[in-house]
């Protein structure tokens, strides 16, 4: 399956600057406080099956930021699957919860194509973050 959805070179979504041809994204905030996400798919381009290592970074801001306090995690494949999870955590204290500064995961590409891959922090069912990046996956034995 051959995903047409990929981003090469700069172009902003919802407040995030988007880097999709080397696999790193940058979420940028307005509102002050606010920390920003970035995203790092190592490799972007491979050949399949690639596994591939995402890490995000939470940037900046307050490290009791309330709205990225205990977030459910929502990774979006691209691929038709997409991976959720979420922990028990000690009710929100302003100036005592902290928030947590990286997240990482791993998922294998078996079919090749463009994808973009998102990472979202939610809170019930609202988006309070987001980080994307582009891979390119070639199939095996395509030259």
């Amino acid at each position: 399956m051959l995903h047409s959805r990929f981003a090469v070179g700069v172009f902003s979504v919802a407040g995030a600057c988007i880097l999709g041809a080397t696999g790193v994204s940058h979420a940028q905030s307005d509102e002050s406080g606010k920390p920003s996400l970035s995203l790092r798919a190592t490799p972007p381009i491979g050949f399949t099956p690639l596994r591939v290592r995402l890490v995000v970074e939470v940037r900046g801001g307050a490290d009791d930021y309330a709205d990225f306090y205990c977030p459910t995690i929502e990774w979006d494949w691209d691929d038709g699957t997409v991976s959720e999870s979420g922990v028990d955590c000690d009710p929100y204290e302003a100036g005592k919860s902290q928030i947590r500064r990286q997240f990482s995961t791993t998922h294998i590409f078996r079919q090749g194509g463009r994808y973009q891959v998102s990472f979202r922090l939610k809170q019930k069912d609202k988006v309070v973050g987001l980080a994307r990046a582009g891979l390119q996956v070639q199939q095996s034995g395509e030259r």
